[in-house]
């Protein structure tokens, strides 16, 4: 018997690791991390910095807890969870809901379900919905920006105490985001038209400087990013693409019928965290489709599910919510969206062989 060892298919790979991959999406994090740490200045630092090594130091807890060896830890997935955790975060939120996110997400999102490749849900938005069911007081705490060098700026020792010992912020820059000060105002009966007229700016809205979480305020540099991604070819453009032109097609509609209980396109599209999530987030290889026709499906109902959420729901912003029930539904889009394998049915049997007045048809009709 022949010693050559045979291994199953597929037989063709990218080249791309996890590990390449993962600090790949973590290079084009940068530009719009960089910026929320400069917006938010040293408490937006620190909350950043405790996170990711929260998270890195559960994923070595877990490899240790399973045997497994500790090297894993450095394919990037623990660094990027807690990455994604800490920019979609109130930027001056205390240490500790930094390290619970970072815990959940990793040990339960991820480790629980068998480690990386195994989840079912995307570990991040787990862990920032765990957090806002919660503690909905820290999660919907937010600040207007206060730039590093600035007058507003805290000052080291007062951004220690506003991580560390949950300081609370001074009024002056307290505030709440854009969808959340239209949903306050729609509940007082206010016209959406008015209140966006009056204090909504859409390129402000763009460029950033506005209360949010770090990662999700300067549109602009998550766009960057995400070019880069897809230049790289680490998404696809299917899912962003179908998630943001659902979600503009219904704001335009809903817009048009009653502009005055519901804002319009460049509203919802430059609000929240929609491009981090339709970008970074719903992308996400291991919970999201495989075939085009199902990322279609899997983007829209993501943009759909922002769209009835911000407008019907508990919570002003929705991204982590409709990426998660999703996620839920991806084994069920692939499923009706297998794409036909040559000899075989659509159900994936192999097609009956034929029958020899059926194979003189056929070879008579050719």
């Amino acid at each position: 018997m022949s010693d050559a060892t045979v291994f199953s298919s597929p037989f063709a790979h990218t080249g791309n690791s996890v590990t390449y991959v993962m600090l790949q999406v973590c290079f084009a994090l940068v530009p719009c991390t960089l910026f929320g740490l400069y917006l938010f200045g040293w408490p937006a630092i620190f909350l950043f910095v405790v996170t990711c090594a929260a998270a890195v130091f559960t994923e070595l807890l877990c490899l240790y807890w399973l045997k497994q060896p500790w090297y894993r830890v450095l394919d990037g997935s623990a660094l990027l969870t807690g990455w994604l955790i800490a920019i979609t975060l109130p930027p001056w939120a205390p240490w500790w809901i930094g390290v619970v996110g970072a815990f959940f997400g990793v040990a339960v999102g991820k480790q629980l379900y068998g480690g990386i490749g195994q989840n079912i849900f995307n570990p991040a938005m787990l862990a920032r919905t765990a957090l806002l069911i919660t503690f909905p007081v820290q999660l919907t705490s937010w600040v207007a920006p206060a730039p590093l060098g600035s007058e507003l700026a805290p000052t080291l020792l007062q951004s220690l105490s506003i991580t560390f010992a949950s300081a609370p912020a001074p009024d002056a820059l307290t505030g709440a985001t854009a969808l959340g000060h239209l949903k306050t105002a729609l509940t007082l009966d206010h016209s959406a038209s008015d209140v966006l007229a009056n204090d909504f700016v859409w390129w402000k809205a763009l460029l950033g400087m506005s209360a949010g979480s770090m990662g999700e305020t300067s549109e602009v540099l998550v766009l960057l990013g995400a070019v880069f991604l897809m230049w790289r070819r680490i998404i696809r453009w299917e899912i962003p693409v179908s998630m943001l032109a659902t979600l503009a097609v219904f704001s335009l509609i809903f817009q048009v019928a009653d502009g005055e209980n519901y804002a319009g396109v460049l509203f919802h599209l430059t609000s929240g965290g929609v491009l981090l999530g339709a970008f970074f987030i719903a992308t996400d290889p291991i919970t999201s489709p495989i075939s085009r026709l199902a990322k279609l499906i899997f983007g829209a109902g993501c943009g759909l599910l922002v769209f009835v959420i911000r407008n019907w729901g508990g919570f002003p912003e929705a991204v982590a919510f409709s990426v998660l029930f999703m996620n839920s539904l991806t084994p069920l889009i692939d499923r009706y969206c297998r794409p036909r394998v040559y000899g075989r049915l659509p159900g994936g049997k192999p097609l009956p062989p034929l029958s020899s007045v059926d194979l003189a048809r056929e070879v008579k009709r050719r």
